[in-house]
């Protein structure tokens, strides 16, 4: 069933690009509790503006909450604009307009490289799930600290081109030129933003925004997505004022529930990574050796012999990621023209490798650098699904299951065996669990994408591997294409963390360290309140579904679809998240 997205460009862009930010969109707003809000260096303490957009999801609203909580001292010289956190809200356009009004509050942290703005699909079906039902909850999707360095101007203009203009070509935006993705030197006080800052972020904005802790007790939901439910299992067992005798500032007693959104509510990444401690699973390679120890390794991200944010020299790092974004705009504008963003981007080292990573055929065509992704004729809906869907992007945690690709023009579609082998023994777990597919006429005829709803429809050619094995099905496809591309490039707080701090994953991988574990005082407070797991069925927790946790598993779906699902499934019933999660919220 078609969920009839409009194609018209989102309004926030234009108005933040347009200065509007300084006027009407913007408002100094009391908490989250209708308490007044002040600040003593001249800059508003609370800010909430309204965000427009096309979704198509009706009658929830969206806004951007900011709110001043500054860093401690001993973090170091850093951006003013990163002594503030942020998240979106989302609530019921004719419920209470103060959050301490409303039945339940949802407070979701994202997962790895991951921001608010992923959250939107998920939070806008939950809210209007129990909207239908008379229930009015709230959706809080957080934005961690370290998305303040990132520089969004080029997308918020709206338009792919200029967006490309910004990054690439050294046009300005508003008089602001973009002034190159960050290297690890630059960013010198991540070495500090771990565990510990990142659960107090969210204990100080909880309690700034809901301030009497009975209230919040009553009234939140605290949860996340993959990395998201580990970091809502530290915080459950976290003491927050140093004295474990009293309980009132632990973590478990400002939320009155758990929700896992593939993951499950834990202290470890064992879940996440097939039960074995002794593999990071989806990380592997972009997270430091823990085995030296905390000392040296927190020793290493201070000298900066570590690098301070995740990356890899291709296919993830700031750069690659602000690419979604702009692969995101120009499919959400023109999703059935064909491509002409990857012949505006630099032939750079990075942007090569990734390109051929993502777009070759067999080691063969790796190594010789051709046929290209330049080489073939995509339209932009098709280069969005060639970088993210199941059945060609090759690492599970990206992965959402979008549709697949079609071509009025007859041109074929073959078996992807790069960077590994199509077949379910030569693949490695993290690459997912879909057969890949890429096409394989360069030159040749326009390749377009096929929507989630149409596949396994009549007009369907059904492309096939070479064992004869349909590449998808209906029953395998879950996530509006054209909802993933305005999810990535619609919110002021975007997808994507580009800067995620490498010490927030190995305090994890170290949580049993001293210097950390004194702070878990509590951990009975992971079971101290009920909890929903939902699983993505064919998703990074596939192969060891979690049976303790009880969880809801959802067949078909993919690591990202537990966040991007349309709210009209193929079978024309409503995403089931939406319906058991709210359930779940206002029992």
């Amino acid at each position: 069933m078609s969920t009839g997205v409009p194609r018209r460009r989102s309004r926030w862009p234009r108005a933040l690009a347009a200065g509007a930010l300084a006027s009407a969109a913007l408002t100094v707003a009391p908490s989250a509790d209708g308490a007044p809000t002040s600040s003593t260096d001249g800059t508003p303490a609370r800010t909430e503006r309204p965000v427009a957009s096309d979704s198509p999801v009706k009658g929830v609203a969206e806004t951007e909450v900011s709110v001043r909580i500054p860093l401690p001292a001993s973090v170091g010289s850093h951006p003013a604009r990163c002594d503030r956190l942020s998240y979106l809200r989302y609530r019921s356009s004719d419920g209470p307009s103060r959050s301490a009004d409303a039945d339940r509050i949802l407070v979701a942290q994202p997962g790895i490289l991951e921001g608010a703005g992923a959250f939107d699909s998920v939070a806008r079906n939950t809210v209007r799930a129990a909207a239908d039902k008379g229930e009015h909850i709230e959706f809080w999707a957080l934005d961690r600290r370290s998305n303040c360095l990132e520089d969004n101007a080029g997308i918020a203009t709206g338009s792919a081109e200029k967006a490309v203009d910004y990054y690439y070509e050294g046009r300005q935006v508003n008089g602001r030129s973009f002034d190159g993705f960050l290297t690890s030197d630059q960013v010198g006080w991540l070495a500090e933003v771990g565990l510990e800052q990142t659960v107090r972020d969210q204990y100080d904005l909880l309690t700034a925004e809901l301030p009497d802790q009975k209230l919040r007790k009553e009234k939140l939901l605290c949860g996340g997505h993959s990395l998201g439910g580990v970091l809502t299992g530290i915080f459950a067992t976290w003491d927050f004022d140093g004295d474990k005798a009293t309980t009132a500032d632990a973590g478990f007693n400002q939320c009155g529930g758990y929700f896992a959104l593939d993951t499950t509510i834990s202290t470890s990444l064992d879940d996440l990574n097939g039960g074995s401690s002794g593999s990071q699973g989806p990380l592997d390679g972009l997270v430091p050796n823990t085995g030296i120890g905390y000392a040296a390794v927190q020793a290493g991200l201070r000298l900066g012999t570590l690098r301070r944010f995740l990356a890899l020299p291709a296919v993830i790092n700031p750069e690659t990621m602000n690419l979604l974004a702009v692969n995101g705009l120009a499919a959400r504008n023109a999703p059935d023209a064909e491509a002409t963003i990857p012949d505006r981007l630099p032939t750079s080292p990075n942007i090569e490798t990734t390109v051929r990573t993502l777009f070759s055929k067999n080691t063969d065509v790796f190594l010789a650098g051709s046929p290209t992704l330049r080489d073939f004729r995509l339209t932009n809906a098709a280069i969005l699904g060639t970088f993210m869907d199941d059945n060609s992007a090759p690492l599970a945690f990206i992965q959402a299951s979008v549709g697949f690709y079609d071509s009025p023009g007859g041109g074929r579609v073959v078996d992807k065996n790069f960077p590994f082998p199509n077949d379910a023994e030569g693949s490695p777990a993290a690459s997912g669990t879909e057969l890949k597919a890429i096409p394989d006429e360069p030159g040749g005829p326009l390749y377009t994408w096929r929507n989630f709803d149409r596949v396994g429809a009549a007009d369907d050619p059904v492309h096939r591997s070479a064992d004869g094995t349909p590449f998808t099905t209906a029953a395998k496809e879950v996530t509006d294409i054209h909802e993933l591309a305005r999810s990535l490039s619609d919110h002021p707080l975007d997808f994507t963390e580009d800067y995620f701090p490498t010490k927030l994953v190995t305090d994890i991988q170290l949580v049993n360290d001293p210097q950390i574990a004194q702070h878990m005082a509590h951990p009975g407070g992971l079971t101290a309140n009920p909890s929903i797991t939902f699983v993505a069925g064919d998703g990074i927790l596939a192969d060891h579904i979690p049976a303790d946790k009880n969880p809801v598993v959802l067949p078909g779906y993919q690591h990202l679809d537990v966040l991007t699902a349309a709210p009209v499934q193929n079978d024309g019933t409503r995403e089931r998240i939406a319906a058991r999660l709210s359930a779940f919220a206002t029992r």
